[in-house]
């Protein structure tokens, strides 16, 4: 396994993050401190869950398209993005077992990596695995080449970066990317907003327990004294910006010491932490957004009820 992540960086980005997230208003905190190992666990979990359609309808476009993917790209080498379980993938490295030699599966979690990363392994013994532990943000420049690259990023995470976030994410990929290699793009689509709100505020609270587990990565690892239970998880549809927010809301008064920071955070009755966005899309904007990074659409697909996209973009 390559690490571009140590423990020690990881500590050092929790503590920036945390301290400019909670010094402002409104405070904020980034989404991907959900994702300890018990983060990872629950959004596992989330993602079998009734009113969270996004995996479903990403999966069902995989099993239909897969071999269509295979056969545009001839993949030599798939990089995935964000890799999780790796559940889905495995389509893919079965409809592209005929050109496919290597696997680079890349995510920050690096227990959870590497548990997922092995089971891949012993299931494709031909296959090449090579996981990698780092931030897709911060290290696609030192992250491994090879012939023929499909990069994978799914299940809709292009959502939780803001526009400008995006376009910079895009353009960043497409300086790695010669032009035989490819982006397969997962994007959650607009729809009923009541749809949208159920999918991030499931009736089994696993979706509210996933939110405040970022609570509990706080406590562990910068000794604060969050207390979870006094925060009601929200998730609302803003309209403008076409996303979902995630949201923490102290359920009363509260002050919250952080003895790593030397920081007191003081909290309102009512008042809220945004944890996470997750935008919806409509073709347009990817094109637009896309084409801004200097990429383009080649092929686009969706479920027959229009929920959710995969998008192959290549190098203009």
């Amino acid at each position: 396994m390559d690490r571009y992540l140590t423990p020690d960086d990881l500590g050092k980005a929790l503590r920036r993050d945390v301290a400019d997230g909670l010094s402002t208003r409104p405070k904020t905190l980034p989404a991907k401190w959900f994702y300890d190992e018990r983060g990872s666990e629950l959004f596992e979990e989330i993602t079998r869950l009734e009113e969270y359609y996004p995996t479903r309808r990403e999966r069902a476009i995989l099993a239909e398209r897969a071999g269509e993917i295979a056969e545009a790209t001839g993949a030599v080498t798939l990089m995935e993005l964000g890799a999780g379980s790796g559940e889905k993938t495995r389509m893919l490295l079965d409809a592209l077992s005929g050109t496919l030699r290597t696997y680079v599966p890349v995510d920050v979690s690096g227990d959870f990596l590497g548990r997922a990363a092995g089971q891949i392994a012993e299931d494709h013994p031909g296959l090449t695995v090579r996981p990698v532990v780092a931030d897709y943000e911060r290290h696609l420049a030192l992250l491994p080449g090879g012939e023929r690259r499909l990069v994978a990023f799914l299940g809709g995470t292009i959502g939780n970066m803001a526009p400008a976030e995006r376009v910079s994410f895009l353009s960043a990929v497409g300086a790695t990317m010669s032009e035989d290699d490819a982006l397969l793009l997962g994007a959650d689509l607009v729809k009923d907003e009541d749809r949208l709100v159920r999918a991030y505020d499931d009736a089994r609270g696993v979706t509210a327990e996933f939110n405040r587990n970022v609570l509990n990565v706080i406590d562990r690892e910068l000794g604060a004294d969050f207390v979870p239970e006094r925060f009601e998880h929200v998730a609302v549809w803003n309209p403008n910006d076409e996303w979902i927010e995630m949201r923490l809301r102290s359920t009363a008064p509260q002050v919250v010491h952080i003895p790593t920071l030397d920081l007191k955070v003081e909290f309102d009755e009512g008042e809220e932490v945004r944890t996470e966005i997750s935008a919806k899309f409509r073709r347009d904007r990817l094109d637009a957004e896309a084409g801004a990074a200097g990429l383009r659409i080649d092929r686009w697909w969706t479920d027959p009820d229009g929920d959710f996209s995969l998008s192959l973009l290549r190098p203009v």
